[in-house]
């Protein structure tokens, strides 16, 4: 999915931001993206709930195309 995708997602209200969100959607969220700089630790949670997810821009980059006005690493449509 294409950084404009996610950007559509979030202006639908179908994204939910952080990882505690992505655990608790579980399976049942469409697609879970991270940031290529979300930290380990992080990354292992996703790993260890069998969450797959693909890897997009940094978390500055990612804000700042997206029009956040805060820094995620962690995107979940639902």
């Amino acid at each position: 999915m294409s950084i404009k995708e996610l950007s559509e997602a979030i202006e639908a209200g179908n994204v939910m931001f952080g990882v505690k969100q992505a655990l608790k959607g579980g399976k049942k969220l469409k697609n879970v993206f991270i940031a290529k700089d979300t930290r380990d630790e992080t990354v292992e949670k996703l790993d260890a709930a069998g969450i797959e997810f693909d890897v997009l821009k940094s978390k500055a980059e990612l804000a700042k195309e997206l029009n956040l006005d805060f820094s995620a690493e962690v995107f979940s449509i639902k």
